[in-house]
This record gives structure tokens, C-alpha cells and sequence, in this order.
């Protein structure tokens, strides 16, 4: 026969609603009651009905995670694990599902949220990513429909919770290194302009320059995909210049990696003619060859954060917007030398 509350509440010696209450989190109960439930629930074997609870509350206990459109960055970048896994740590701690976008196109994720929202089966949403144009950022906004974004938003920044690092410090910080060891002539490899990631990290690369009194060439900043291909064709499109820069940015650890294929490829050696600087820190950074330097977000902690901000929006609908900066660390390994005298070219 099934356990039920009432049989939790009995042998806690504490009321139904009371049990109720700790299965919510609710703030009005004291934490050694919410111990002592739960203590009595794992030893009763009860496990609550989260279906029938959802039905009785209108509510759904589920957030909503929109993709890139972009399959291959998705399950090749090393990022979205690590912050799918945040995510799902801070949705399980209040006992929140999280159910994830499908579409091949922007299209296809912008009906795919639509049809979440309008059919009610997610409490609020979270977008992994924030671009200069986004329809869902309208959209949500005029719904006003819970939802938190993982990026600076380009627009409404006062309006919209969202959770980031400094990327323009972060890119002057990184680039300051580089201008530190005596590199002047330093490339910019970013991703797509229509993230603001990319925007950002671009914006604090030239400011940089600008500070140390060094021209901005337009050659040197290339844009391509969050992939380690999108670092080789970054490489290629270099190689149509005269000279190379000394040193180069990169804002991706898995474009980093292409970078390093295709240059030691050419035979040209990291960090002996080029230096190079990457963001994110993940495992691909320290088991490349040679270790990339590489500025750490702490990404984990992006994903945790958005979904307990999301969570607190949903269950208190006045929750102020936020703006959650995470710290970042700039990790110093292998991949960055002072310049050579001699000028590389090809």
C-alpha cells in the first residue's frame, strides 16, 4: 500500500499542510521541521506526487532551455554540457524538470517556444544564449512570461534578469596580458556578431589597443562558428595577409584548439611565433598541446545561477529584475611567450 502524507505527518507528529509545506521549500517552515520531514519521508520510502501537485497548482514545475538552432556547437562545444549541468543542479535543488527546445532553424526554436508557452507547459524559460536581434526576447517580454537570459541582453537590459560575466573587461584583461608581455601586433578571433558575447569580447579587445595607443587592423579580427573548424578557417583567412599577428584572442577554448591544429599544420609554433589566449577553460584548453592560456567563466556557475533566479521569478512574481555577474580568472599556462624579433610571414 502507497504512503501518503498523512501517514508522513503522523509519524513526524506534525500536521498534513505542514508536510505539504517542506515538500514546496516553503519559506514557512523552519529548517529543522524540513529536516525532520524529509527524514521521515526517506524512511517511509515516500516519494510526492509532483504530476497531481502540478494539477492542483496550475503549475508545471518545469522550465523551458532554448538551444542554438546549431546542432554540431550544441554537441561538439565543451560550454553547453557544462552548463546544462548547472542548470540542472539549480532546477533540482527546488525539484524543477527541465525541458529543452528542438529546431533546426530559429524558426522552427521560436515556434517551439511559442507553442511551450501558449500551451502551458513550462513555468518560465531560460535562453543559453543573447543575441543582438531576438524575436524571444520580444516575445517573452510581451507575454510577460518568466525568464531568465545567460548573456548581457542587447536591448531592455533594466527589464530582463540575466546572468553574465564582465566579457568586455574580461577581453581587455586578456588582451592587457598579451600587450603585457610586448605582443602589439594581436589578432581577434570571435564568434558570430549576432551574439553579444562576441560583441562585447570584441568591444574590450579594441579598447585594449586603443589604451596602449596601437591602431585597430581590421585583418586581424576574424568572426566565424564556436567550433573547433570555425578556428582552422580562421587560421586560413590569415594566411592571406602579409604578416601574422604575434599573438592572437580567441573567444572559444574549441576554436582555440582548430587554431592550434592549423597552425602547427603550417609549422608555425605556439607559443614560440604566436601567442595565444583563449576564454571558457575547459578540459580542451588544458589537454592541449601546448596548454592553452585561457580565461576561466566559471560556466557551471552561469547555468546554476539563471535557473535558481528563474525559479525565484516564478514563484514570486514581484522578485526585482537582476543583474548576476559571475567572476571569471584569467588562467595562465603554456600557449603565451613574449614576442620574437623576427616578423612570421608566409
Amino acid at each position: 500500500m502507497a504512503v501518503t502524507i498523512k501517514d508522513v505527518a503522523k509519524a513526524a507528529n506534525v500536521a498534513p499542510s505542514t508536510v505539504s509545506r517542506v515538500i514546496a521549500n516553503s519559506p514557512r517552515i523552519s529548517e529543522k521541521t524540513k529536516e525532520k520531514v524529509r527524514e521521515v519521508m526517506k524512511q517511509l520510502g515516500y516519494h510526492p506526487n509532483f504530476i497531481a501537485r502540478s494539477l492542483a497548482s496550475q503549475a508545471t514545475r518545469a522550465i523551458g532551455l532554448v538551444l542554438p538552432s546549431s546542432t554540431d556547437i550544441v554537441s561538439q562545444n565543451p560550454f553547453f554540457p557544462i552548463v546544462l549541468g548547472g542548470l540542472s543542479d539549480g532546477a533540482h535543488s527546488k525539484q524543477y524538470a527541465l525541458h529543452m527546445t528542438t529546431g533546426k532553424t530559429e524558426e522552427e526554436i521560436f515556434e517551439g517556444v511559442v507553442s511551450m508557452v501558449q500551451g502551458g507547459r513550462v513555468d518560465g524559460v531560460i535562453l543559453l544564449s543573447s543575441r543582438v536581434e531576438d524575436p524571444l526576447v520580444s516575445y517573452l517580454l510581451e507575454q510577460d512570461f518568466p525568464f531568465v537570459v545567460i548573456g548581457k541582453p542587447f536591448k531592455n537590459v533594466e527589464q530582463i534578469t540575466h546572468v553574465d560575466n564582465d566579457n568586455f573587461k574580461a577581453a581587455k584583461d586578456a588582451t592587457n596580458y598579451l600587450l603585457s608581455l610586448g605582443h602589439e601586433q594581436i589578432g581577434f578571433i570571435g564568434g558570430n556578431l549576432n551574439l553579444v558575447v562576441t560583441v562585447e569580447r570584441l568591444l574590450g579587445y579594441e579598447k585594449a589597443l586603443r589604451d596602449a595607443g596601437l591602431p585597430l587592423i581590421n585583418e586581424y579580427v576574424i568572426h566565424d562558428e564556436f567550433l573547433r573548424e570555425g578556428g582552422r578557417e580562421a587560421v586560413q583567412a590569415l594566411l592571406a595577409l602579409k604578416k601574422l599577428p604575434t599573438a592572437m584572442l580567441v573567444a572559444d577554448d574549441l576554436m582555440a584548439l582548430g587554431v592550434l591544429n592549423a597552425l602547427d599544420e603550417l609549422g608555425i609554433s605556439v607559443p614560440e611565433d604566436v601567442s595565444i589566449v583563449s576564454f571558457n577553460n575547459v578540459l580542451v584548453a588544458e589537454m592541449a598541446r601546448p596548454p592553452l592560456t585561457s580565461v576561466d567563466i566559471n560556466i557551471f556557475d552561469l547555468g546554476y545561477e539563471a535557473a535558481k533566479s528563474l525559479i525565484q521569478k516564478i514563484e514570486n512574481p514581484k522578485e526585482p529584475t537582476k543583474r548576476i555577474i559571475i567572476p571569471y580568472e584569467l588562467v595562465k599556462r603554456s600557449s603565451c611567450a613574449k614576442p620574437t624579433k623576427k616578423t612570421l610571414t608566409l
